[in-house]
């Protein structure tokens, strides 16, 4: 039988607003309702009605679980895709999901693979959608499953598609995951692999992430230019498929990234 004491935190819980929590909330709307969609901590502590060190604590925390997303460069903050992993319900609904569902149905046909979009979120990759084709044998990764932003093929897609002061801040990290097990990394062959992503528009693993696994990767960008995430696929396909996949997902992930109202012309040229 509960305490006095806890009864009555319960009963608080259940029957009036929690103080941080109901900030929290008001927060979370705000960024919600932001027309830009992206604001920064005074004008959110102004809105809300809080002290900045309380909304930065706040914030900080909703950001350790991927509720809301932080750009450092811009010091500005948005909704995180960690909300869309509470729920399939949530993900039912979701714009991403519905948009890129035929190329994903198409990729997981056309390579007997399974095709994956993620979106990143501070240091992460979660799977915000998925289609697993018609294979007798392959990968199966749920929904909202959260992979390192610096693994595998779709680290290298994002990574090397980033500003410089963003790639500078990830790749002084000791344990990076590009080349599976953080022990294993080759900075020297990673730095020639962003690089050659960046012409080619796709990166490549092959089995070093999971043995027998290969995986081929393109970054997808937003309206504003911005990387939002990587159209991936996982299989058991044979290495000398790589080229040609890889061809295929870039022509895929761009043309999701046209429908999200991306300027590629600006982005390629700029990469």
């Amino acid at each position: 039988m509960e305490t006095f004491k806890g009864q009555k935190k319960e009963k608080t819980a259940y029957t009036s607003s929690v103080p941080a929590v109901d900030d929290a909330s008001r927060i979370l709307i705000c960024l919600a309702k932001n027309p830009s969609f992206k604001i920064n901590l005074t004008d959110i502590c102004k809105e809300v009605g809080i002290h900045k060190s309380k909304g930065y604590s706040i914030l900080s925390t909703l950001q350790k679980y991927g509720f809301v997303d932080k750009n450092l460069k811009a010091k500005t903050y948005s909704l995180g895709p960690g909300l869309i992993s509470l729920s399939r319900k949530v993900l039912d609904n979701m714009d991403y999901r519905e948009a890129v569902a035929p190329f994903l149905e198409k990729l997981a046909h056309e390579t007997h693979s399974t095709a994956l979009f993620a979106i990143i979120n501070d240091g992460n990759a979660f799977v915000v959608a998925k289609h697993e084709g018609d294979k007798n044998i392959g990968v199966t990764i749920r929904i909202g499953h959260r992979f390192s932003a610096t693994a595998g093929a779709h680290g290298k897609a994002i990574v090397a598609f980033m500003s410089q002061e963003e790639q500078k801040f990830i790749l002084k990290k000791e344990r990076l995951f590009f080349h599976g097990d953080a022990t294993k990394l080759d900075r020297t062959r990673l730095m020639a692999e962003l690089k050659e992503c960046r012409e080619r528009g796709f990166a490549f693993d092959i089995g070093e992430l999971n043995p027998g696994i290969n995986a081929v990767a393109a970054p997808v960008f937003n309206s504003q230019e911005e990387l939002i995430g990587s159209l991936f696929i996982i299989g058991t396909f044979q290495e000398t498929q790589i080229s040609g996949f890889g061809v295929m997902i870039s022509e895929n992930a761009r043309q999701v990234s046209r429908m999200l109202g991306a300027d590629l012309d600006k982005i390629y040229k700029m990469a």
